[in-house]
């Protein structure tokens, strides 16, 4: 039975117009027709469980000593380790991206700060770091209002590309919906291209 752990990242996903989390929940159900023993867990890093910032206190729980931990300190870690534990379950891991501001959401960034833990998700070798969660796979789903795909605007694609390898996952596929806010034709003609995308993917 596969697993699959969807990530939705749009500040937006509490009204339901999220366009990132549609495609996402879009290929979901795609995947389900066609693996219907699927195991689906959703995450919502921005609007329904908006995860914490990253700030010294937090940041100090995880490198404390797990036997001087306070108790404050201690449900960060197991904040933490609630996160990591639902990425080691899943199989397939399923990212709606929205593009705020040239960049991706905070919220999601927090969610980053959150998994990736030395001698957790990724260790530290003589040659350098090395992800733990490997053999998984990756959609990300990105939705942006102008068109960005390819270009040095571009400053998605690269980060959470490299930031899943660290953590050990490599095999990792875009799709773009891009072009949304542009015009009603354009926004057809991006949306339209995304699903056709998801239809080919989740066959």
């Amino acid at each position: 039975m596969t697993t699959l752990l969807q990530i939705n990242a749009s500040i937006s996903n509490g009204n339901g117009n999220g366009q990132s989390s549609q495609l996402a929940r879009q290929f979901v159900s795609a995947f389900q027709k066609g693996n219907p023993g699927t195991k689906v867990m959703v995450r919502d890093v921005a609007a329904a469980e908006p995860v914490p910032h990253l700030d010294g206190e937090r940041f100090g729980a995880f490198i404390a000593k797990p036997e001087e931990r306070s108790a404050a300190q201690q449900a960060v870690v197991a904040y933490s380790d609630a996160l990591i534990s639902e990425l080691k379950q899943a199989d397939l891991i399923v990212l709606g991206l929205p593009m705020y501001n040239f960049g991706v959401p905070s919220q999601l960034k927090a969610y980053f700060d959150h998994i990736a833990r030395a001698g957790v998700t990724f260790k530290y070798t003589d040659k350098g770091p090395v992800g733990q969660l490997t053999g998984k796979r990756a959609y990300v789903f990105a939705a942006r209002g102008g068109v960005y795909a390819g270009t040095p605007l571009d400053t998605q694609t690269g980060y959470v590309r490299d930031f899943l390898r660290f953590i050990g996952i490599s095999d990792v596929t875009f799709v773009y919906a891009e072009g949304l806010a542009m015009s009603a034709h354009s926004k057809e003609a991006g949306l339209a291209k995304a699903t056709a995308e998801i239809e080919r993917l989740a066959a």
